[in-house]
């Protein structure tokens, strides 16, 4: 059965993994989060290739939700999100080193800092493909979410990504 609110993506029972659709050739194209700390679940969306709605109505029946801080401050939902579409991440965290290690499809950790001795984190997309690299950023108030401007961001680590679409590899 089709979601209203997404035609790219097909529900299926609780159980088994949302089919995504979208094409090799489709580009991954930035989502900007709706609510104030919504980055994972837009960046989810964008990798899935589904509306922010979309992706918070299935994170919202998974028991995650954007005010959680776990959802920026722990890998755990996010990974359980990416599930959810049918996306694979590769286990653990790997250190940021330079932009031309990154592979082609990954999950920044960007604006890292610690609050009370517990970190925290702003989630954005990297990808490289036929359309070059760039980091798609799910941030409301930036003029362009697809950035090319790498000297300004400042990654502390990455999640490798694999899907069906554009990014080589991924």
């Amino acid at each position: 059965m089709a979601h209203p609110l997404d035609s790219l993506v097909v529900a299926h029972t609780e159980t088994e993994v949302a089919d995504t659709t979208m094409s090799p050739a489709t580009p991954i194209r930035a989502v900007i989060q709706q609510e104030p700390t919504g980055c994972a679940i837009a960046s989810v969306a964008a990798l899935a290739g589904v509306s922010y709605a979309r992706a918070q109505a299935e994170a919202n029946t998974r028991g995650i939700f954007a005010a959680d801080p776990r959802l920026w401050s722990q890998t755990e939902h996010v990974r359980t999100l990416l599930r959810a579409f049918g996306l694979r991440a590769k286990s653990g965290e790997t250190p940021f080193t330079t932009w031309e290690r990154l592979p082609p499809l990954a999950l920044l950790a960007t604006k890292w800092h610690l609050e009370r001795g517990t970190p925290f984190w702003h989630w954005a997309v990297y990808c490289r493909d036929e359309h070059g690299a760039r980091v798609l950023d799910s941030n409301a108030g930036l003029k362009m979410p697809e950035r090319t401007d790498f000297w300004r961001i400042k990654p502390k680590w990455f999640i490798e990504v694999r899907r069906a679409g554009s990014c080589p590899g991924a």
